[in-house]
């Protein structure tokens, strides 16, 4: 019962899960033409709709950071995790001049430059990117 948000382009309401497969079908030979695919490119073999460009952060306050009512978010894979340093900061109401640390696993900071999509290969699990933040150093 979390509640959901989007650092990116809120997603449309289509499932979008549903995609034709690489291949004839056995529908096909029987004379109904099927339409185009609309939003799925000879060239491009990613699911139709935006299911691969995000994913699910879950955010998670250490110390005494102040929470995030908002937990759950849809995140741009190609987002950095600077770019989500300066979104909680911002969504936070926290100083400029305050700092505010990400861990990974509860054991590492990643590069500022790190890509979150690339985390969430390395790392997530259950679908989702679990990432822990707080304002000091707490491990690694």
């Amino acid at each position: 019962m979390s509640e959901e948000g989007s650092l990116a382009v809120p997603q449309d309401g289509g499932g979008g899960e549903e995609t034709p497969e690489s291949g004839a079908s056995a529908d096909a030979a029987e004379g109904a033409p099927l339409p185009p695919p609309a939003s799925v490119s000879p060239v491009t073999e990613e699911p139709a709709g935006d299911a691969r460009k995000k994913i699910d952060v879950l955010l998670k306050a250490v110390g005494d950071t102040p929470i995030m009512k908002t937990k759950k978010w849809t995140v741009e894979r190609t987002r950095t995790i600077q770019g989500l340093i300066d979104f909680i900061k911002k969504f936070l109401k926290l100083l400029a001049s305050e700092q505010l640390f990400i861990y990974v696993n509860q054991s590492f900071a990643p590069s500022p430059d790190q890509e979150v999509g690339t985390l969430y290969e390395c790392f997530g699990s259950d679908g989702k990117l679990v990432l822990h933040y707080c304002k000091s150093q707490a491990w690694g």
